[in-house]
């Protein structure tokens, strides 16, 4: 079976937004659970706390991520519909997101949000068709 181009391209760069999302997420949320603000706050001041958020390479890699994730969107809704990208992006990276979640961050994900992510990508499979 031969993909034409046109989903080939439109499935690659969903692929690259929900995977650079997924990181930018990850690793941003990382960042920020490794700081302590309170205390940062308390002995640095605000300038500090602030100093101390800007300056973590794991937020800094995840905004990178996140600005990836954005001109891959653009590309995206350069070759495809908008009723396509715009669904099957915002619902795989929360599947994704879960999954990075439990593995690299150790989250009790619940019953409930794997239930929902198998309805997400059942929605995202019935919109490729």
């Amino acid at each position: 079976m031969v993909i034409p181009d046109s989903t080939l391209h439109t499935w690659t760069t969903i692929a690259a937004v929900v995977v650079t999302a997924t990181a930018g997420d990850i690793l941003i949320a990382r960042s920020m659970r490794s700081l302590d603000l309170d205390a940062i706050r308390a002995k640095s001041g605000l300038g500090g706390a602030i100093l101390a958020v800007v300056t973590k390479p794991t937020l800094i890699l995840g905004i990178v991520c996140m600005a990836l994730s954005f001109f891959s969107l653009l590309f995206a809704l350069a070759g495809a519909d908008l009723s396509l990208v715009a669904p099957a992006t915002a619902s795989l990276t929360f599947v994704s997101t879960a999954i990075a979640a439990k593995i690299f961050l150790k989250e009790n994900v619940d019953r409930r949000r794997w239930l929902a992510a198998l309805f997400v990508c059942a929605g995202v499979a019935l919109l490729a068709r």
